[in-house]
């Protein structure tokens, strides 16, 4: 690394000494202490930081790294590297939109993040920086990454009309930032001195290097594979308007696969419903759906602790689907705005259920909204649900429900007079073909 630090910190560093934990454990690891010196790294205009990101979809690269290189097929024992490419925004004044790229070799499936739409367009008042440690030089340099955000990469399937969308939401963005643009100008000339001293602290936070040192980042990315099994259930997602799910599966559990529909990352804004029941506290008819206040009984039943907090974080999120689509529903707007949805999850479904050229949610939205909420509710009561209250809550017929569970590849039984639908494995769709003999 040929950098000279702008600005430089001698620090001395060591680890606490746990003499008490060696003397009555002599065969553990010892913690190694170390003396090193703190480097601090500033933007430099002819230089690029590095970029951070990370795959949510399940994608893994040292893992598929391993796997083909342990292939006896792979000859030449050289894994398929992806193409990765990083857009910039030449305009001068928006020289730090970034749009990074990353597309699997043998895969139709790009993964695409960029640091001004989606999670990284989130209210940000933390900066972000790299550590990197070297123990033979004893030092510790720490440096910014690109425009101070990390990138969330989403897999896109890779089709003409995916990338004449994507040009037309790079579009409507670039209209979007020229409009800011404006308005920024107006609130720097006339503006009060509270609003001018806000739009100085945001153009700082989004300060970045200019576009010359984009060059550096054309190098290829380490031996990175892709997870062929989220590739798959993205394709089918797409495919089918329902959410991720897996043909070949044994069990109704790995069929629609709960990790797939909520991300790792969405588990620890979705304890309110937890917190409200181990407090004693009352589901309010007012403020939940009525699916959710009906299921709150089945936390004392759970088996353990574990059970009870994945069953009411599935409960809180489908709370969080329905406020979100009350916002987009003019009958329902004031109970929708009241629900505080968190940014992470409120972005997610942005990209999911809605068409940036529109205020309303479009149908093939509505559809694949309803169907999240039911697989979700099947996942709640063990495969086997009443649709009953769960049509309430969508404000649609049980009837118009019925095809939405079908689409799914669920079954519908009648026991006692209730009509309940039930996921079978392994999937079973129906055909387009029977549902144009039906219709005719």
């Amino acid at each position: 690394m040929d950098e000279q630090p702008s600005a430089s910190k001698s620090r001395t560093q060591k680890s606490k000494k746990r003499s008490r934990d060696d003397n009555q454990n002599p065969g553990a690891a010892k913690h190694e202490n170390l003396q090193v010196k703190i480097q601090l790294f500033q933007d430099q205009p002819n230089k690029i930081p590095p970029l951070v990101a990370y795959f949510p979809s399940g994608y893994n690269p040292q893992t598929q790294q391993r796997q083909d290189e342990e292939e006896p097929n792979n000859q030449n024992n050289s894994p398929k590297v992806p193409k990765v490419k990083v857009f910039r925004n030449m305009a001068q004044r928006k020289g730090n939109r970034l749009q990074v790229v990353v597309s699997p070799g043998g895969s139709n499936v790009d993964f695409v993040g960029s640091s001004f739409t989606g999670e990284a367009a989130a209210a940000q008042v933390c900066r972000y920086s790299l550590g990197v440690l070297d123990k033979e030089a004893g030092t510790l340099k720490i440096i910014p990454i690109a425009t101070n955000k990390i990138f969330r990469l989403e897999p896109r399937v890779r089709t003409a009309e995916t990338a004449n969308e994507e040009a037309s939401n790079s579009t409507k963005s670039e209209l979007t930032a020229n409009r800011m643009d404006k308005l920024g100008e107006l609130t720097a000339l006339y503006g009060t001195k509270r609003e001018r001293k806000k739009r100085k602290d945001a153009i700082n936070l989004k300060k970045e290097v200019d576009s010359e040192s984009q060059k550096s980042l054309d190098k290829k990315i380490e031996e990175v594979a892709f997870d062929k099994e989220a590739l798959a259930n993205t394709s089918s997602l797409i495919a089918r308007n329902i959410p991720p799910h897996d043909v070949s599966a044994t069990t109704p559990l790995e069929a629609y696969p709960l990790d797939k529909i909520i991300l790792k990352g969405d588990w620890d804004f979705l304890g309110d419903i937890y917190k409200l029941w181990q407090g004693g506290e009352k589901v309010a008819t007012n403020a939940y759906p009525h699916f959710v206040c009906n299921r709150i009984r089945k936390l004392d039943a759970a088996e353990d602790e574990t059970q009870q907090w994945k069953l009411s974080c599935i409960l809180s999120y489908i709370t969080h689907l329905m406020k979100f689509r009350d916002q987009f529903s003019m009958g329902h707007v004031k109970s929708g705005k009241k629900h505080n949805i968190p940014s992470i999850i409120h972005h997610r479904f942005l990209n999911l259920f809605t068409d940036p050229e529109s205020k309303i949610l479009a149908s093939e939205k509505i559809n694949l909204f309803i169907s999240y909420v039911l697989v979700l509710a099947l996942h709640v009561d063990g495969f086997r649900t009443d649709p009953s209250d769960i049509a309430q809550d969508l404000r649609i017929s049980k009837v118009d429900l019925r095809q939405h569970f079908l689409n799914l590849g669920c079954k519908l039984v009648h026991q006692n007079s209730v009509l309940y639908a039930t996921l079978p494995v392994p999937l079973n769709f129906p055909s387009q073909n029977i549902r144009r003999k039906r219709r005719q």
